[in-house]
């Protein structure tokens, strides 16, 4: 037997499980390089999303320059799914407007629930997560960080 940790607690699985398989190497080497973690002090917009299925949250702190991101952290207390998904966003981020963001979520979710397309390039690392599409348990804690930044860079283009 495997034990896997997420936010829920250890859950134990078989080493032949599908769950097992979902935990790639890649998954797992995303979620323990997540770029731009922590808080901004003074951000013109902050984002706080939670699943309220496994309890993963998210924050998402930026300041839009000219339209564009051009300060951004993210607090990420997810399970690995969760934060690959946030080591994917915090990659592609910096310089993103708005409507690029609203597309990446709007694309993530397409991906997970409808067989979508792996979104556009540079959000192309979400790829690496389409084995997630199976677990539909799985598909909220993915969505938090790019659904708290799009909606953060709303939020800061408003002010």
């Amino acid at each position: 037997m495997v034990y896997i940790l997420c936010s829920t607690g250890a859950h134990e699985v078989s080493e032949s499980s599908d769950l097992i398989k979902l935990y790639s190497n890649r998954i797992l080497g995303l979620a323990a390089e997540i770029p731009h973690l922590g808080r901004l002090d003074s951000p013109q917009a902050s984002v706080k999303k939670r699943s309220p299925l496994c309890g993963s949250t998210v924050t998402v702190d930026l300041d839009m320059t000219d339209g564009r991101v051009s300060r951004f952290a993210q607090e990420v207390k997810a399970c690995a799914l969760g934060q690959a998904s946030a080591a994917v966003l915090g990659d592609a981020v910096m310089g993103r407007s708005a409507e690029e963001l609203q597309a990446a979520a709007r694309d993530l979710e397409a991906m997970l629930k409808k067989d979508g397309p792996v979104p556009a390039a540079p959000f192309d690392g979400y790829e690496a997560l389409i084995p997630a599409r199976e677990f539909k348990n799985r598909h909220a804690s993915i969505l938090l960080s790019v659904q708290a930044a799009a909606e953060a860079a709303e939020a800061a283009r408003a002010s």
